[in-house]
C-alpha cells in the first residue's frame, strides 16, 4: 500500500508519545466497551455499530483530507475479504467470546496475534526468515497460553468455546495482514482510502448477516448503547487514524508495540470497572505471552558494509 496520505488529521497535534499512550488505552477499553454492549445487545449488532460508527469517522477524516475510494473490481474485491478477515470476523467473535469469557481475557487473548503472524509467516512469507530468537519466542508465547488456560488443572473454571472464539479472532488478524500484503501492496492507494473502503465493505457484510442471526431490539440502553459507539468511534476509527499517523512518524516497529499494552489495559480495566475475577495464572501467563510475542518481533541486525581495501578503493587507488 502507498503511505501517501496515511498520516492523521491530528497526528501533529500531540507528541507521538502522547497519542501512542492514547491508541493503547483506547485499544484496552475497547474490551471492556464490548462486554458492556453486549449485556444488552447481540454480538453481531455490537459488531454493526461498532463498523458503522467507525466507517462514519473515517468518512469524516476522508472527506477533510479530500481523498477519494479506490477504484477498480479487483481492488474492491480484494477489499471485502480483507473487510472479513481484518474486521467482521474478528470483531464478531470477540464479541460472541465475551457472553461467556471476562473481557480481560479476551484482552490477553487479542496478544497472542503477533505469534499466530509469526507462526503463518514461517509458511506464507518465503521472504521472512525465521531466527533461533523468533522461534524461541513463538515457544515462549505458546508457553503462556498455556499458562492463562491453565491447562495443568484441565481449563477447570474455564469456558472453552469463548477461549477458542477469542482466539481465533485473534488469529484472523495475521491471515488477514497476510492476505493483504500479498494482494494490495503496491496498490497506489492511500492507507485511509483502503480501510475506509475496507470497512464500508466489512459494515455491508454485518448489515446482511445481522437480521438474518438477530431481531431487533426491544430497548436501546443508553449504557450499552453509548459503549458500541465508543467502541466503534474511538477503538475503530479513531485508533485507525492514530496508528497510522504513528507508523508515519516513528515507523511500524514502534508503533506495533501498542500490542503489548494493550492486554495490560484491558485486564486492568475489566478488574476496576467491572470487578472480574483473575486467578494468578493469568497475569503471569499474560506477561510470559508478552514476552515472547516481543521475541517474535525481533529482528536481526544488520551487518555492517565491509571498508574496501585499499587497493579496490578508488579514490585511494587514484591518489
Amino acid at each position: 500500500m502507498n503511505t501517501t496520505g496515511s498520516a492523521s488529521a491530528p497526528a501533529r497535534l500531540l507528541d507521538w508519545r502522547l497519542r501512542f499512550g492514547l491508541l493503547s488505552l483506547i485499544w484496552g477499553f475497547s474490551f471492556l466497551f464490548m462486554k458492556v454492549g453486549t449485556e444488552s445487545f447481540a454480538p453481531f449488532q455490537v459488531t454493526l455499530g461498532r463498523l458503522a460508527s467507525g466507517t462514519a469517522v473515517l468518512a469524516v477524516a476522508m472527506a477533510v483530507r479530500r481523498e477519494r475510494l479506490p477504484r477498480g473490481l479487483r481492488t474492491w474485491v480484494h477489499l471485502a475479504v480483507a473487510g472479513f478477515l481484518l474486521n467482521a470476523l474478528p470483531f464478531s467473535l470477540f464479541a460472541f467470546s465475551e457472553l461467556t469469557i471476562p473481557s480481560s481475557l479476551a484482552g490477553i487473548c487479542n496478544a497472542t496475534s503477533p505469534l499466530w503472524g509469526m507462526a503463518l509467516s514461517l509458511v506464507a512469507l518465503s521472504e521472512d526468515r525465521p531466527t533461533r530468537l523468533r522461534v524461541a519466542g513463538l515457544g515462549v508465547g505458546f508457553l503462556g497460553v498455556l499458562t492463562v488456560l491453565g491447562v495443568w488443572q484441565g481449563f477447570h473454571g474455564l469456558d472453552g468455546t469463548g477461549t477458542a472464539l477469542a482466539l481465533l479472532a485473534s488469529l484472523s488478524y495475521p491471515v488477514g495482514w497476510i492476505y493483504v500484503r500479498r494482494t494490495l501492496a503496491g496498490s497506489g492507494e492511500s492507507h485511509l482510502s483502503l480501510t475506509g473502503a475496507q470497512l464500508l465493505l466489512a459494515t455491508v457484510q454485518l448489515a446482511v448477516a445481522t437480521p438474518l442471526f438477530t431481531s431487533v431490539p426491544a430497548h436501546f440502553p443508553l449504557l450499552p448503547l453509548l459503549a458500541v459507539a465508543a467502541l466503534g468511534a474511538l477503538g475503530t476509527g479513531l485508533a485507525v487514524l492514530l496508528q497510522y499517523g504513528l507508523v508515519a512518524e516513528v515507523g511500524p516497529t514502534t508503533a506495533q508495540m501498542v500490542t503489548y499494552f494493550t492486554p495490560v489495559i484491558a485486564t486492568a480495566a475489566g478488574v476496576a470497572l467491572l470487578g472480574e475475577h483473575l486467578s494468578w495464572s493469568t497475569p503471569v501467563g499474560a506477561v510470559v505471552v508478552l514476552a515472547g510475542a516481543a521475541l517474535t518481533q525481533a529482528r536481526p541486525r544488520p551487518r555492517p558494509l565491509a571498508a574496501p581495501s585499499p587497493a579496490r578503493d578508488p579514490q585511494r587507488a587514484n591518489a
